[in-house]
């Protein structure tokens, strides 16, 4: 089968989320063809290239997300009907006008409207189908006309927000939304509907896929809800990590109206999403919960555990005795959220009670405030923990070590895990603790802290206590540096739970399983017309995705550099055609 493969911020790109696991899955599968449609989220993401691809990826499709305020004339971002363009970034044309305003002033109306599931006033329909007609109005002006980049960016557009925000019944923080905020809410739409923009809604284009697999929700999916649209082509969203969750956290600091506007549109969108996909998978149990809560229903659902390389960790995993016996292990990104503070006091407790032991610390900072956070507990630890000499003439040092991942005592994550005989997670959020996984296919014993999917991960091999308890965490690991007997047998327990749930090979099969089950079950009904405008019977042969190719060496085609958002008459992305294996 073809399989259109959806991504935002990520793969085939060198840096952003699952890209690995995205990775690992198309190298898997090497039975059937994929085309990649990516979203960027940056130019400097951009800039760093793609990883080599495999020869199954038959094409790959980009466009940017980040260039909100590129120029009209930059081939990137182009205007409605983009013939004459008025001072507000409109296009001319009444027609299109009119359209445009009654469908974004009906997608407003929805998003600034206080009723959850309920009927409009007029009873016509429910708010979910007054927002996906919203929508898919949208997306089809878009298809007709060649793109709402600057539609969506007009003063029209901030005007239908600014009348649906003092409209009858809408939402107490619209009604006090101020004309900043309202900017503010309308920028942030206008990036998120930029796919539907695109010009990969051709037949040629996500028209061609049998499937089309969104590797996250929110911008990422939108291409898939519009192949289902337009096409008929079944649906698979992916979330290791809920992007509604992701928006709500983001919009934390934001002021009460802007919040609640993108949360209200967010989860609208989230709610379209989940209810018009064949299978909403979720990377853990948390994360399920998280898309029940936001509308996902439970028929559709599947748990698809992320797969990890067990191969890098095999041989820390199967020489438990290699672990040095006094040495607490944390490793992971450093941040505030993985609350190393808690840690630092907790294992003052621990040397009290066992006063040979050593802790280290072995990850990188994420950004400034991770480079803060990492100076913070390193002056902490100073505080803690004096500087130590076994005697007057000795040198002494500090039983807290900082070190990151690939120097050149730790060349390689397995090997952190394998110097110490516990590792130890303290974040006080977390989604799926990769770590954890990796600790465990190491054969470590684990004490960790009760967040996210953490006791789904464990199941019983290895101790769990409250987050930012440091006594709890302290008493915890004492018990396991006391007793290396249980620390051998959780580690082995823990081994083979990970190897059993968290490979590759088991993400790869699960997410066969799924498409062929939705393939199977909902397969694209394609109609190809003859001369004269008659159906044209086994125009697609039975053979015609099969692996391997029947006329000889083929060509793929590779989009690179930014396809674009198309202008007046559209315009497909720059393409070029490669030898096989030229990626």
């Amino acid at each position: 089968m073809r399989i259109g493969l959806l991504t935002e911020g990520g793969y085939p790109y060198v840096s952003g989320d699952a890209r690995l696991w995205c990775d690992r899955l198309v190298r898997g599968l090497g039975q059937h063809e994929f085309d990649v449609y990516a979203l960027s989220s940056s130019e400097r993401q951009e800039d760093e290239g793609w990883i080599p691809l495999p020869p199954q990826v038959r094409r790959v499709r980009t466009a940017p997300l980040w260039s909100a305020d590129d120029d009209l004339g930059g081939g990137r971002l182009k205007g409605l009907v983009g013939r004459v363009v008025t001072g507000d970034g409109w296009a001319r044309g009444r027609h299109a006008r009119r359209r445009f305003t009654e469908y974004y002033g009906a997608l407003a109306a929805v998003v600034c409207s206080g009723a959850d599931g309920e009927r409009a006033a007029d009873g016509s329909a429910d708010m979910a189908d007054r927002f996906g007609n919203a929508l898919y109005g949208l997306a089809e002006l878009a298809r007709d006309e060649g793109g709402l980049a600057a539609a969506l960016r007009s003063e029209t557009a901030v005007r239908a927000l600014e009348r649906a925000c003092r409209a009858p019944g809408a939402l107490r923080a619209a009604r006090e939304a101020r004309v900043p905020e309202l900017l503010t809410v309308a920028a942030s739409l206008e990036r998120a509907l930029r796919p539907l923009s695109l010009d990969w809604y051709e037949e040629d284009g996500l028209g061609s896929v049998d499937l089309c697999h969104a590797a996250s929700g929110g911008p990422a999916a939108l291409p898939g809800l519009l192949a289902h649209h337009f096409f008929g082509v079944p649906l698979v969203v992916t979330e290791y990590g809920v992007r509604l969750r992701t928006h709500y956290l983001a919009a934390s600091d934001a002021p009460p109206a802007v919040r609640a506007l993108l949360a209200a549109f967010h989860g609208r969108l989230a709610a379209e999403i989940y209810g018009r996909a064949e299978i909403v998978t979720a990377g853990n149990a948390h994360a399920r919960r998280w898309q029940e809560h936001c509308g996902a229903d439970r028929a559709k659902q599947r748990t698809v555990h992320p797969g990890m390389d067990a191969a890098r960790f095999t041989e820390v995993g199967e020489a438990p005795e290699s672990a040095d016996p006094d040495t607490v292990v944390w490793v992971g990104r450093v941040e505030p959220a993985k609350d190393l503070v808690s840690l630092l006091h907790a294992f003052a407790e621990i040397r009290k009670e066992e006063p040979k032991t050593r802790l280290r610390v072995v990850g990188c900072p994420v950004g400034a405030e991770g480079e803060a956070y990492l100076g913070h507990c390193k002056a902490l630890a100073a505080q803690l923990f004096p500087d130590e000499a076994d005697g007057p003439h000795a040198v002494g040092d500090n039983p807290v070590s900082f070190e990151e991942p690939g120097g050149p005592e730790l060349p390689t994550p397995a090997e952190a895990y394998g110097s110490g005989a516990v590792t130890v997670l303290s974040s006080v959020v977390e989604g799926f603790p990769l770590s954890l996984v990796e600790a465990m296919l190491c054969g470590r014993a684990t004490v960790s802290t009760d967040v996210g999917a953490v006791v789904e991960v464990i199941g019983g091999t290895g101790l769990v206590v409250p987050p930012r308890n440091p006594r709890a965490l302290a008493e915890a690991c004492v018990a396991l540096l006391r007793d290396p007997e249980r620390r051998e047998r959780l580690g082995a327990a823990a081994r083979a739970r990970a190897l059993e749930l968290f490979t590759v090979e088991q993400n790869v099969t699960a997410f066969h399983g799924i498409y062929l089950e939705v393939v199977a079950r909902c397969p694209v009904r394609r109609v190809v017309l003859d001369e004269a405008g008659d159906p044209l019977p086994f125009a697609f042969p039975a053979e015609a995705h099969l692996p391997g190719r029947w006329t000889g060496p083929a060509a793929r085609l590779v989009a690179r550099g930014g396809p674009a958002w198309p202008p007046g008459p559209p315009v497909r992305a720059t393409s070029r055609v490669t030898p096989e294996g030229a990626l």
